[in-house]
């Protein structure tokens, strides 16, 4: 496989005709590539993950309270998010299936609902039993919407931009985790612990108003739609695991690779995101409007790490990004852990660049995915490796948990960094795929 991009005047994506590459250039030229349709499917996919990632943290948020309230030890919390993951793990893979077979929007529209409904249906839990159950099934719609969005976009995106473009979708995780921090410390500022942690989980109803929006104005790219519909085979389990077989290439080499390599990142992600607000408040003793500030400036550089790592996925190529913030982030991670008592400062300041680089890892998964698969089976196929990845991956802030009782939070933090070095040897199974025309 080439390990270069095509000549430009080659690069053409499958959705809509493209404008001239003139009016590509600038800042903003992967906008305007899209078209009007392609603008459209982008704010879908935008607006729903934002919200997936605002339902998400309503979570680890109200963490702390939440122990507080069932009386509940550090093994216990961390199952949340490890059940949240694995379940999702159904639900990406399910939703990928629906994605090849009924199309995107409607897959999207379903993920979007789900998740919407069982989030709401948390801040109503009389029991830690019952919150665990309806966490769970709301990871169902959790771990579809990023996949099936991220298809959504990457059919209507040129070869050239699909890097910068998915990387923009996914910085809407930054916008909705601070939304989510922003409700979080007006809510506990101004309601007692065990009303705050209800309402936080009520206002994941917001989702449902985007449904609507969806179902009127957001449809699938018409060439992709063409080419998935004439597919002899879609959406099947069978046709990802198949091996290569008499000169013919298969997906199975490609689909075990890419499972370990969302494993890694995903594991690395999921301990931070779990477990930074409950180390910043109960081992650094940070307040609930001082742990704001805190997650503010780790958000901020996610949000630029996303927007950021995007643009240097197209120049740099998928993998050679993927490596770099592998890197970086392991780094970070071990730094930000082991921090000295009285080192405010430095804690803030740290906070910036962890959250650059956890978040720019993940920006050119939503193109590498798609590219590393046919379009009648991208659905299943990205689906699976994502949400597989999510699955393996939560059995890391689960191991945070159970160790933060003999070595903190803190110290039990570095099973972060070791995800990442997964991330990094998970490559060595994978081509380069920047330049490649989706088809």
């Amino acid at each position: 496989m080439s390990t270069t991009p095509p000549p430009r005047s080659a690069t053409r994506g499958i959705g809509p005709a493209r404008t001239e590459h003139a009016a590509e250039g600038g800042p903003f030229g992967w906008l305007r590539a899209l078209g009007r349709d392609g603008r459209q499917a982008f704010a879908g996919a935008f607006g729903g993950y934002a919200l997936d990632s605002y339902d998400y943290f309503t979570l680890p948020l109200s963490m702390v309270t939440l122990a507080a309230h069932f009386g509940l030890n550090s093994g216990q919390t961390g199952l949340f998010t490890t059940v949240t993951l694995v379940v999702s793990a159904i639900g990406g893979a399910v939703a990928g299936i629906v994605a090849d077979r009924v199309g995107r929007v409607r897959a999207l529209m379903i993920t979007v609902i789900t998740y919407a409904v069982f989030t709401v249906a948390c801040g109503f839990a009389p029991t830690y039993e019952t919150l665990l159950v309806f966490r769970a099934l709301q990871g169902l719609g959790f771990g579809g919407e990023w996949a099936v969005g991220a298809i959504l976009v990457a059919e209507y995106a040129s070869a050239r931009h699909r890097g910068r473009t998915l990387g923009a979708v996914q910085s809407s995780w930054a916008v909705g985790w601070a939304l989510a921090a922003l409700v979080y410390t007006l809510v506990f500022s101004l309601a007692g612990d065990a009303l705050a942690w209800r309402i936080m989980f009520w206002t994941g109803a917001l989702p449902a108003l985007l449904v609507v929006w969806l179902r009127r104005r957001v449809h699938d790219a018409p060439t992709a739609t063409a080419v998935r519909e004439q597919a002899s085979v879609r959406g099947s389990f069978t046709a990802i695991f198949r091996p290569g077989r008499d000169g013919a290439p298969g997906l199975l080499r490609t689909t075990v690779f890419a499972s370990l390599l969302s494993t890694g990142v995903q594991g690395g992600y999921y301990t931070l995101a779990t477990w930074v607000p409950t180390y910043l408040k109960s081992e650094r003793g940070l307040s609930v409007v001082g742990t704001g500030g805190y997650l503010t400036l780790l958000i901020s550089g996610a949000f630029l790490g996303y927007l950021t790592g995007g643009h240097l996925t197209d120049r740099l190529g998928r993998r050679n990004n993927i490596w770099l913030f592998a890197l970086l982030s392991a780094g970070c991670v071990l730094a930000y852990a082991h921090i000295p008592e009285g080192a405010g400062t430095l804690l803030l300041v740290l906070g910036f660049p962890l959250g650059f680089c956890m978040s720019a890892i993940f920006s050119g998964f939503g193109s590498y995915l798609s590219e590393l698969y046919p379009t009648a089976v991208r659905g299943t196929g990205q689906g699976f490796a994502y949400n597989t990845g999510r699955a393996v991956g939560a059995v890391f802030p689960t191991l945070v948990g159970f160790l933060a009782d003999s070595w903190g939070v803190g110290g039990a933090l570095v099973f972060g960094a070791i995800g990442y070095g997964l991330a990094a040897l998970a490559l060595l199974g994978l081509p380069e795929t920047r330049g490649k025309e989706l088809s």
